[in-house]
């Protein structure tokens, strides 16, 4: 009798292809033509709700899911909408070879010190209007993933390459 095949848990090595699209088929991001990705399980690297959808496959095993808004990259959030004096950024609205217009991104820092993008909603003569909110925040996303390799938590793995 074969032994069972490990289930994706918390702290498994996972190794798949996947891809995100949105609900009209649009395609995000994905690495079906290309090279794997590998993760730990629970190490951050994946939002909760798609860790979620994970959790108990196996190597072999496929999956595809509608995830709502709050369980892939969050319902938008009106407060993360700003209105910002226009003075604050004039010597960027002055620059005439790479113009900001609505749906530019511009970083800012966080009181942290992190980096966090923020995209332009309009401009008037008094203040910009800018959205913090993830890009993909409100969206239903498709989530699609074919689970290669599942490793236990605890269990060492050596690679050798030639």
């Amino acid at each position: 009798m074969p032994e069972p095949r490990p289930v994706i848990e918390q702290g498994s090595r996972v190794t798949l292809h996947f891809s995100l699209a949105l609900a009209d088929g649009t395609l995000i991001d994905g690495n079906f033509d290309s090279v794997p990705a590998s993760f730990v399980m629970g190490d951050g690297t994946l939002l909760p709700g798609f860790e979620a959808a994970l959790l108990q496959l196996a190597a072999g095993a496929s999956i595809e899911v509608m995830l709502s808004p709050d369980k892939a990259f969050g319902e938008v959030n009106p407060d993360n909408v700003q209105v910002l004096p226009r003075s604050r950024f004039a010597s960027l609205l002055a620059n005439t070879t790479d113009p900001v217009v609505s749906g530019t991104v511009l970083t800012f820092a966080d009181a942290g010190g992190f980096e966090i993008p923020g995209v332009v909603r309009s401009i008037d003569e008094d203040c910009l209007v800018v959205d913090f909110n993830h890009p993909l925040a409100g969206r239903e996303i498709c989530f699609r993933a074919d689970i290669l390799s599942v490793v236990p938590a605890g269990v060492q793995v050596m690679e050798i390459r030639e």
